[in-house]
């Protein structure tokens, strides 16, 4: 094939030229070669491609086929080069990501505006679904990476940590007020009391954050009256600030609440363990390049501003 190809280049530009004198000083190669490469093609198609004469050579009609179909070819090669070429020098490519609303806008977001500011050429697409799916499509290869709090340790695929997270029991204090009303008296009022009475408002069953929680619940031999499942953080929280109930949501993201008034945190009489909310992403060598440079951005920045990144207090 390299041959062929060598061949046709060849007669690409002496069809171009119209002369073999200006195709081998084009070609940096000899007069002979060239005439010897025409001659090898004919033989191979079995076809005469020029008319020769003092002045030069004309392309014969079999010759005017094969170079329609040739320039076409070559003028594709290089509009792929300059394309390549164009590619490199902006930076271009995609990066498809996997994350939760949650994530997405309290974590995320943050992260991607610089990114997008140092690198505009770079096509970004998000995928909002739950943890667990972003885990999925990692594997199957239909985003380049995700945003997650990690799960069990993970065999295939590499972690990088970007905070620690606490999640909590929040509520009001004016839910709190007709809790400690309907709660018989002579109760000892502790956590382990108002939740067993209250509505405890959680993620849906399917969130990796909800299965951490029932691992908790379970753990600590803590359960609610009753419950309410929701598929958005936000909404836990916008519930638990109309005296709803009880949510399990995460500290960080109500921080302006809790300094504010608005919802109050419950005292647990163990802590949940705080976690890591990190991008995860395939390993091996074969990481694109998209994946390489937002992960050496995120490093670089985390570097300057850990404590907004790493670990937010």
């Amino acid at each position: 094939m390299e041959q062929n190809f060598n061949l046709y280049h060849i007669f690409y530009t002496v069809a171009k030229c119209k002369n073999i004198s200006g195709a081998a000083r084009e070609l940096y190669i000899s007069q002979p070669a060239i005439s010897k490469a025409i001659s090898k093609l004919e033989q191979n198609l079995n076809v005469s491609l020029f008319l020769r004469s003092s002045r030069g050579v004309t392309l014969t009609e079999s010759g005017k086929l094969l170079y329609r179909q040739v320039e076409t070819a070559f003028m594709a090669i290089t509009q792929g080069e300059e394309q390549l070429l164009r590619i490199r020098k902006l930076g271009m490519g995609h990066l498809s990501i996997g994350v939760s609303t949650t994530l997405c806008k309290y974590v995320l977001l943050p992260i991607l505006k610089p990114f997008v500011k140092m690198h505009p050429h770079i096509q970004i697409s998000i995928s909002c679904q739950s943890s667990h799916e972003t885990m999925e499509a990692l594997e199957n290869g239909t985003v380049d990476i995700g945003l997650v709090g990690i799960p069990e340790p993970m065999e295939k695929l590499a972690f990088l940590p970007v905070m620690e997270i606490q999640d909590i029991f929040v509520t009001t204090r004016t839910y709190l007020d007709h809790l400690k009303e309907r709660i018989p008296t002579g109760s000892h009022l502790c956590a382990r009391t108002v939740l067993a009475e209250s509505t405890l408002m959680l993620l849906n069953k399917e969130n990796l954050t909800r299965q951490y929680v029932d691992r908790y619940l379970t753990q600590e031999n803590l359960s609610a009256s009753r419950m309410i499942e929701v598929t958005s953080l936000d909404l836990l929280i916008e519930f638990a600030k109309i005296d709803l109930g009880i949510a399990c949501v995460i500290r960080d993201f109500v921080r302006e609440e809790l300094d504010s008034g608005h919802l109050v945190q419950l005292k647990l009489p163990v802590s949940i363990p705080r976690r890591q909310v990190g991008f995860a992403y395939p390993k091996g060598n074969a990481i694109p390049e998209t994946v390489r440079k937002f992960l050496a951005f995120f490093e670089t920045s985390a570097c300057q501003t850990p404590s907004q990144t790493r670990q937010m207090p």
